[in-house]
């Protein structure tokens, strides 16, 4: 007997380890939601755009290769040129001395050779290097703003995360309520089977009513279809568990059916707030976009420097033929129209809008908050009546069950008190269920868990 016990226990706890609970589902929330995954993708996207705009302050080095043939004459001579191979004959100083020697007017003779030269082909390799000096802080604004880009792709995500662990956490405390509901209606089930059982007895016995055991067998139904309403609601909820972590979840160890409140000023949830953070954060994008417009009104300075060799045939007598070239530009737009100026007017204003908004994204977590505190003190004060209600319908119900025995009351009276007794169990339920979505939407306020 005692080694059947301890296999008894030993396979329970077995068991019990099985069911995930609220802490692991919420690490295995954080590695496997396809939803959080692809909000790391969004960080990791803006990050490359981040060091697109950074990567422009190194300038740029390219390789160019041109392929040309042609005989047209500019070009021909010029291909020659490039290639330090030009000489005088291409010029036409032989026909020149020609035409000289036949008496011939020798400087109204066109030249053959230059005006129609051979076909030549040229292949000309190059290496260019361009970088900004001063861009009138438009890359350095843009690069700030890109930064700031980043920010938001990880705020949106920290949003999600807090909105998923609100679900999740709502998911196992409504699991919960639904097995604490579960178990005082299996207790009433169990109940009314007894009093149907005594309702028989009764029957056979003469002291009770036909009528009086389908009332039993009504109210036995009613109950039971609730209970198969709650185990529906039990299996949505582990197809919904599970669809939020990414795995199937077929046993969960479920919380105290109480949440705990959060203990946090009101100061330091706002502090905390995704919300106000992302206004905040755009405020900042809003006032580097006002720079970079006001970048505009400045010159632009560039240099570039590149070396370069060409030839009839690729890399041929590279050394030889090869050049460089530096330099640098300054451009500066003198007038546009009043376009720059229409601009930052613009980019003020969308400033100044995006200063509102943060502090009606303030205001309306401020107002959220208060809300969700007033709404959790109402909760308390309903769940600690709705026990007391619950306690003393369970004491009247038995007393009417009591009562029947003995045939001081019919079983109506004692259906209306059952049914009491379920409408009580069923509000509580239901407090409790408000109660704790309103904690949970606390720590979403505050970020809890980030």
């Amino acid at each position: 007997m005692k080694q059947i016990f301890v296999l008894f226990f030993l396979t329970l706890y077995l068991h019990a380890s099985n069911a995930l609970n609220l802490e692991e589902a919420l690490s295995l929330l954080t590695k496997n939601n396809l939803e959080l995954k692809a909000a790391s993708l969004d960080i990791s996207i803006a990050q490359e755009k981040s060091n697109e705009v950074n990567a422009k302050n190194w300038g740029k080095l390219d390789f160019i290769q041109d392929v040309s043939r042609s005989n047209d004459a500019g070009n021909v001579f010029g291909f020659k040129l490039t290639s330090r191979e030009a000489n005088f004959g291409d010029f036409g100083a032989e026909e020149f001395m020609n035409n000289y020697t036949a008496g011939k007017n020798p400087y109204s003779t066109p030249p053959n050779n230059l005006n129609y030269p051979d076909d030549r082909n040229f292949f000309q390799s190059k290496l260019r290097y361009e970088v900004p000096l001063f861009t009138g802080f438009a890359l350095s604004s843009y690069s700030d703003i890109m930064n700031k880009m980043v920010r938001i792709k990880s705020l949106n995500k920290k949003a999600l995360l807090s909105e998923k662990r609100y679900e999740l956490k709502k998911s196992y405390y409504d699991m919960a309520l639904l097995e604490s509901s579960l178990k005082h209606l299996n207790i009433i089930l169990h109940n009314i089977e007894r009093l149907e059982n005594t309702t028989k007895s009764m029957i056979d016995v003469g002291y009770a009513k036909h009528t009086d055991l389908l009332e039993v067998e009504a109210k036995k139904g009613n109950v039971e279809r609730l209970l198969f309403q709650m185990s529906a609601n039990e299996k949505l909820l582990y197809h919904y568990i599970s669809f939020l972590l990414n795995t199937p979840v077929t046993k969960i160890r479920v919380p105290s059916s109480d949440m705990i409140m959060l203990n946090m000023s009101d100061k330091d949830i706002l502090s905390r707030n995704i919300d106000i953070q992302k206004a905040s954060t755009g405020l900042q994008i809003r006032s580097s976009m006002l720079e970079s417009k006001k970048s505009l009104y400045y010159p632009t300075v560039g240099a570039f420097a590149e070396v370069a060799t060409a030839d009839d045939t690729f890399l041929g007598d590279a050394n030889d033929h090869k050049a460089y070239t530096v330099g640098a530009r300054l451009t500066w737009n003198i007038f546009s129209g009043g376009e720059d100026s229409a601009k930052i007017e613009e980019a003020s204003l969308e400033k100044l809008k995006m200063q509102t908004q943060l502090q009606l994204a303030k205001q309306g977590i401020a107002l959220k908050l208060a809300k969700i505190r007033t709404e959790i003190e109402s909760s308390n004060d309903e769940i600690a009546s709705l026990i007391k209600e619950l306690a003393l319908a369970d004491a009247i119900y038995k007393n009417y069950e009591g009562r029947y025995r003995e045939k001081l009351s019919s079983m109506s009276d004692v259906i209306i008190k059952q049914s009491q007794q379920i409408e009580k169990i069923l509000l509580l339920q239901q407090a409790k269920n408000k109660r704790n979505k309103e904690i949970i939407s606390l720590e979403k306020l505050a970020n809890q868990g980030e």
